[in-house]
């Protein structure tokens, strides 16, 4: 695909990669706010670096490793790692225990998901979080989908085994 630095072209293809920008990032950083800052900047460089797209990846691929460099950007300036994200309340009506009790859960989840080693963990933020398919994780990692898929498998039994990942 050749793109120009044409405004209808650039609306176009925001229109139809800035979701899968968004959640991908929202998969790494877990915040809403910051995933839509980081895909509007993504954009602005895209704009930026648009001649020296050239075709060998296919755009949502190239989108998706320009919002990855910024978000290690971010988390270098930041100087630390992203903060996990308070736990979701339960359906309507539990009790107060069960509330507690949930959010416990859910944060201890997210804590194990969380010390995954590298790839692993952002193998299954960009799978469960980001709903990616094995084939786009593959294309955005830059790896198979094969690899994506055991990668997956491999941090899933990790957590449901109860190892320390």
């Amino acid at each position: 695909m050749s793109l120009h630095q044409d405004d209808r072209d650039m609306e176009r293809i925001y229109r139809e990669h800035a979701r899968t920008v968004y959640r991908f990032l929202l998969a790494q950083c877990r915040d809403p706010d910051l995933a839509e800052e980081l895909t509007q900047e993504t954009f602005c460089q895209a704009l930026k670096a648009i001649d020296r797209f050239d075709g060998r990846s296919k755009v949502s691929v190239w989108l998706c490793q320009i919002a990855r460099h910024l978000w290690y950007k971010h988390l270098r300036r930041a100087g630390r790692e992203a903060p996990l994200p308070e736990g979701e309340t339960g359906p309507a009506g539990p009790s107060a225990e069960q509330t507690v009790t949930d959010r416990q859960s859910h944060l201890d989840l997210l804590g194990r998901i969380h010390a995954l080693p590298e790839p692993t963990r952002e193998v299954v933020y960009l799978r469960v979080f980001g709903e990616l398919s094995f084939r786009k994780i593959g294309q955005v990692l830059g790896r198979t989908e094969t690899w994506a898929r055991v990668t997956f498998y491999r941090g899933k039994e990790k957590l449901k085994g109860g190892e320390e990942p």
